[in-house]
């Protein structure tokens, strides 16, 4: 069952239904927003996302058996604590189920057309892993895509089936601010994606791979980093003097658990030189993302205060 549960990367699947959950119970039902889905549909919503995300972790470690070898020899999982053939299964019956749902839930809602998102999102994850991952940026861009979709396919559901002429002002003022976290899990995920391709470089070269680093070089790539990293301090900076700025509790928050990191995660790039550095960085990439997410919290605080 562990062996299970880090195969389909359960901590990332946990950080998925948190904000997602954020989302409807921190962000829209506080503020009474017209929304589409109940607890049943949320819940339904949460699955189909997690499953097919799970089955995009697995095909990627089925995948990844050749750089895995170099990379992290001790974290294999395919082919040591579970057979090749266990992992496809799972990989087959969690697109099935996640798919299955997503077709229903679209259904559910009005909107049939939203079962090609959950289409999509399969037959991307699957095409990364096999070819995409090897391009020069493109993988990390497809990635990252997906993981910002992981958030607005909430807004999606919740607010669009729901637009009249009377309240499409409203919806779309929400739908932007989810839009705004999408961009911002997109744009770390970026960051962290060209962050882990440094970090095996040596195995992902050996496998033929064209990825920044490899095509570019190591130290290149980290100055690549750092301006992307430097771009996403001052455009949150911004956010956070343009529009919190007479939200003191709001203000505090993101110094603190956002621009602080943020600032030190652009001091260790600097000083980054072997894999463990990169490993780090990705590391804080991943608290800042769920530091980010969290703050959605702070929406609930105003409403009540």
């Amino acid at each position: 069952m562990i062996s299970i549960l880090n195969l389909i990367r359960w901590k990332n699947l946990v950080m998925i239904a948190i904000v997602q959950l954020l989302i409807k119970y921190a962000f829209l039902e506080p503020y009474g927003v017209t929304t589409t889905l109940d607890t049943l549909g949320i819940i339904l919503l949460i699955v189909a996302t997690i499953f097919i995300a799970a089955a995009g972790n697995i095909i990627n470690d089925i995948n990844d058996i050749e750089t895995d070898v170099i990379n992290k020899p001790d974290k294999i999982i395919v082919g040591k604590s579970i057979s090749e053939k266990i992992a496809y299964n799972l990989f087959i019956i969690l697109n099935v189920v996640g798919v299955g749902i997503g077709y229903y839930l679209s259904n559910s809602v009005g909107r049939s057309g939203f079962f090609s998102l959950f289409v999509i999102i399969s037959v991307l994850l699957y095409v990364y892993s096999t070819y995409l991952k090897q391009l020069f940026l493109i993988g990390n861009l497809i990635i990252s895509v997906i993981v910002a979709l992981s958030i607005l396919i909430v807004g999606i559901f919740e607010l669009i089936p729901n637009i009249t002429e009377q309240n499409q002002t409203i919806q779309f003022l929400y739908f932007k601010t989810i839009l705004n976290y999408a961009y911002m899990a997109f744009i770390l995920n970026f960051i962290r994606e060209i962050a882990k391709d440094v970090e095996d470089i040596e195995g992902d070269a050996k496998a033929g791979m064209h990825t920044l680093p490899i095509i570019i070089g190591k130290e290149k790539t980290k100055y690549i980093i750092l301006g992307l990293s430097l771009l996403t301090l001052f455009v949150i900076g911004y956010y956070v003097v343009d529009s919190l700025y007479n939200n003191q509790i709001a203000v505090i928050y993101f110094l603190i658990f956002i621009l602080a990191p943020l600032l030190y995660l652009n001091i260790k790039i600097l000083s980054a030189q072997i894999k463990t550095d990169y490993t780090h960085i990705s590391n804080i990439l991943k608290w800042i993302m769920l530091f980010g997410m969290l703050s959605l919290l702070l929406y609930t605080y105003n409403v009540t205060r």
